[in-house]
């Protein structure tokens, strides 16, 4: 079993990229720190991985640039439709090495439910690697039913929830709702950086992101904990 974790999202755009480079900064000191983006689409207008490798001072060794690179900006089933090349999991799955002693931080694309392809959702890639989901989420108005769905989907797919970070504004009531409803710890809220700079996400990602600790415990072990009861 790989260590890290896998980084979705209650939507589209709601910063699971910035997060990820936050986590290389912090938590590359404890083991090699690897990205890697399975599917990405809108190729041609959003690169994630070149931002990754730019907001977290990323070396070559810390990055796989290998997946599925899609033109079109629009869901992974759709862009994979338009450009007659389907989705499939064995093949991504092949692409990611069996490092031991990596952690690996992997991106999804959109939200935890977005379909690849006819039969397989992105929640079909996270079971099949394995890996604790960190879920990325809003912090204003609408996200604690958001939050819950996304959370509440993952478990009734026995994937195991480690957190998730609220990103914009810090909202201490949504946090508290989210935690005591459903059952997940807010590892975090991550603002909204201006300017967002390699030193900016750093330094906020080495003093204020996981500050208990709770993160850093489960990308170093390779059993899960229990999950909460739903």
């Amino acid at each position: 079993m790989r260590r890290g974790l896998f980084v979705t999202g209650t939507d589209t755009g709601v910063g699971k990229t910035v997060l990820c480079a936050a986590l290389l900064h912090r938590y590359r000191h404890l083991a090699p720190v690897r990205y890697w983006k399975p599917v990405q689409t809108g190729i041609e207008q959003d690169d994630d991985t070149a931002e990754v490798r730019c907001l977290a001072a990323a070396s070559d060794a810390e990055i796989l640039n290998e997946g599925v690179r899609l033109k079109h900006p629009v869901s992974p089933h759709l862009a994979a439709r338009l450009a007659d090349d389907p989705i499939s999991l064995l093949h991504l799955y092949r692409m990611l090495p069996k490092e031991a002693d990596s952690i690996w931080i992997v991106e999804g694309a959109g939200g935890a439910l977005v379909p690849l392809n006819n039969a397989d959702s992105m929640t079909d890639l996270i079971a099949m690697l394995e890996l604790p989901v960190l879920v990325a989420a809003r912090s204003g108005l609408g996200t604690i039913n958001h939050t819950r769905l996304t959370v509440e989907a993952l478990r009734a797919r026995s994937l195991f929830v480690a957190g998730v970070v609220l990103i914009g504004e810090p909202n201490a009531d949504n946090a508290e709702a989210i935690e005591h409803y459903g059952k997940v710890p807010v590892i975090a809220q991550m603002p909204r950086f201006e300017p967002l700079t390699p030193q900016t996400l750093g330094e906020w990602s080495k003093t204020h992101f996981d500050a208990a600790g709770h993160l850093e415990r489960l990308v170093m072990q390779e059993t899960f904990p229990e999950q909460p009861s739903r």
